[in-house]
Parts: C-alpha cells; sequence; structure tokens
C-alpha cells in the first residue's frame, strides 16, 4: 500500500516535505534501501529493495521501481523490475548515469550467509531494458555493496566501496557462519563496469571491534582525491582517504561524525565544494537515545570532512529508526529515500522519500 503525505511548505523558499511512505503490509513486509536517477525525458526513478518473504536481512525480496514525473513531488504505484533470482534475495540498489550516457544498475544477490556479492547491468533504452548481469566482485565471499554507494569519478573511473565479511563457518543455512566484523576494500573500473580490479589496500579496524569497519561509502572531493567512511561500534564513523583515485587509500581514522553503528551517506553539493552527510547525529548538539538510529540530520562540511559545524534536523522523533538514506539532486531540491521505522512496524519496515529544497539546508 502506498501512502502519500504531503506538508505545507515551510516558505516559497524553503521546503522540506515527506512526499511519500511506503508502508509495511501483509504481502510486503518489508520496503528498504534503494537508489535514484533521472532519465532523459526528465523522469526520475526509483529501485528499492521490496521484500515478500518476511523482514530479515535473508528474507526473501525483489526490486521494485516507483517514479516521478514532476521532480519528486509525487511517485506511481511499484511495478517489480527483477524478480528474486537468488538463493535468499536481490536487495541494495545503485542506480547511475554513465559518462558514456548508459544507465548503471548494482544490485546485491545474496545466496546464503557464504555468499553475498554485487552485479550490475547496463542499459542503453533508457531502463526499458537490462543488460545481462555481470559480477563486480569475481572472488567467492560475503561482499556487502550498500545502497546508493557505487560513484563515477571526474576522470570516468568507477569506485565501488565493499565490506567483505569472512566466514566462521561452512554452514550456508547459519547466522552463525558469518563473522559481522568487516573489512573495507574497494573495486575500480576504467570501462564503465566490464571489469573491475580491486584496490591495492584494504583495512581492518585498528582496535577492537564487534562491527569492524561495515558498509562504506566514497565520495569525490573538488580537489580529485576521494573521501571514504565505514560505520563502527564506536561511536564514530571512520574514514579514509585515497590521492590516486581509490587504488591505495591511508589508515582508517575516526573522523568527526559521531553516530551509532549505522550507515552515513555523503554526497558534493551541486556546482560546490561543500559535503552534504546524512548520519544519526549523536554528537550531543541534539537530543539523541543511545545506539539508536535517531534522529536524522543534515550536516554540511566546508573542508573536504574534516568537521561539520552546520547541522540541522531533518527527523528528531526518537522513537524512529532512520537508516540507509539514498541522496539525488534534482532541480532546487534534493530528495532523500530512506527506512523510517519505528517499533510498531520495524525499524528497516517503511519507506520514506522527503523532498528538501537546497535552500532549507543548514549552509547559512
Amino acid at each position: 500500500m502506498l501512502s502519500l503525505v504531503a506538508t505545507a511548505p515551510l516558505s516559497r523558499a524553503e521546503e522540506n516535505t515527506v512526499v511519500l511512505n511506503i508502508e509495511p503490509t501483509k504481502e510486503h513486509p518489508r520496503n528498504s534501501e534503494g537508489s535514484f536517477v533521472r532519465l532523459k525525458s526528465g523522469r526520475i526513478l526509483f529501485y528499492y529493495s521490496q521484500f515478500y518473504g518476511g523482514a530479515e536481512d535473508g528474507s526473501a525480496a525483489r526490486i521494485a521501481a516507483i517514479h516521478s514525473d514532476d521532480s519528486g513531488r509525487t511517485w506511481s504505484a511499484p511495478e517489480v523490475v527483477l524478480e528474486n533470482t537468488a538463493g535468499n534475495n536481490v536487495m541494495s540498489v545503485t542506480l547511475l548515469r554513465l559518462a558514456s550516457g548508459r544507465l548503471a544498475f548494482f544490485y546485491i544477490l545474496k545466496n546464503s550467509w557464504l555468499d553475498a556479492r554485487p552485479y550490475v547491468r547496463f542499459s542503453t533504452d533508457e531502463a526499458a531494458t537490462w543488460s545481462e548481469p555481470k559480477l563486480v566482485v569475481a572472488a567467492p565471499g560475503y561482499f556487502v555493496l550498500n545502497n546508493d554507494r557505487v560513484v563515477q569519478l571526474s576522470s570516468g573511473r568507477l569506485v565501488a566501496p565493499v565490506a567483505f565479511h569472512r566466514s566462521r563457518l561452512d554452514d550456508p543455512h547459519s547466522a552463525k557462519s558469518f563473522d559481522g566484523r568487516a573489512i573495507d576494500l574497494w573495486y575500480y573500473s576504467d570501462d564503465e563496469g566490464q571489469t573491475w580490479q580491486q584496490s591495492w589496500s584494504w583495512w581492518g579496524i585498528p582496535v577492537n571491534s564487534n562491527s569492524g569497519l561495515q558498509e562504506p561509502g566514497v565520495v569525490e572531493l573538488a580537489d580529485g582525491q576521494l573521501f571514504s567512511w565505514a560505520r563502527t561500534d564506536q561511536g564514530v564513523q571512520y574514514g579514509f582517504s585515497s590521492a590516486d583515485h581509490g587504488k591505495d587509500w591511508t589508515a582508517p581514522a575516526p573522523t568527526e561524525l559521531k553516530s551509532p553503528t549505522s550507515p552515513a551517506s555523503i554526497k558534493r553539493l551541486p556546482d560546490s565544494s561543500n559535503l552534504l552527510a546524512i548520519y544519526n547525529d549523536h554528537s550531543g548538539r541534539f537530543p539523541f537515545p543511545p545506539k539508536r538510529r535517531a534522529p536524522l540530520v543534515a550536516a554540511i562540511s566546508t573542508d573536504n570532512g574534516l568537521t561539520w559545524p552546520k547541522a540541522k534536523l531533518i527527523e528528531e522523533d526518537l522513537n524512529g529508526w532512520y537508516c540507509y538514506t539514498a541522496m539525488y539532486f534534482v532541480d532546487d531540491a534534493v530528495l532523500l529515500a530512506y527506512c523510517a521505522g519505528d517499533d510498531k512496524v520495524g525499524g528497516l519496515n517503511r519507506l520514506r522519500i522527503r523532498r528538501i529544497t537546497l535552500d532549507w539546508l543548514p549552509t547559512k
């Protein structure tokens, strides 16, 4: 069931509006993480994980799509675009308009607790059809590529930040086989996704941790360097940098993004060197419940992610659960899609799309 929610803009210049909630139902108990792309017609597509066999990460899921023809203000009913072809599910989408004009569609195919790897498909007809899938990671194992994470650099190189989880047991059906302590590595492609290479360096967290470095992201800075980050159980996101377009990376170190074990999303503002982060801010400048994925905050960095002094609350309900944000800039606004659950419906089960004008962001 689609639930359309609209509220009055804060002013003619500023808007922060929930435009869509996709609520969990008996048929689809979880609707979660996805990614946006704009077609040449102006239509905006959003692909997301539509679960139909339960609400756990290992439950059966397919990829569904909705679209908007008015810059993200209203949305169509969902349609299935990729059926489940895996042992467990397909989920965790990145959509990307490539420099060549083609579209790329990344997702994880999860077969078991021992086997989860990212794939990519391509479209030359504006998402009407997709090519056969290509593996991004050829090695066997459990590799997590979060939604809305793959980037194309100004050089044309594609970079996919990946968390690798080792196996504790040789039992594909047991969650005890999964080791939550992730190490991070980056895959890159110089032929728009036809072939992939692994970064020269990979990193584990340099402290005792039950999470390791989970669910990394990456952004290209205005000077061409790359900044990457990962969630941890240390109360802070850890960061890395690369000066050679993703081949080699500095050792991980704590950033100023204080958060629970929850992914952050970071992108550069259009026509700017400033960074926008959407994350659960636990720095203390806003009230927060320990270890819970609330509140949801927009923060701005003017120094390549070293500091984040400007921030505004997006979701302030401390009983909420906000995470796995996709970010897409359209016209004078940014579209955010994220899990917006709570104790009643489940933390990951409600999908929300919010439209925020750039004037609303904490840039002043």
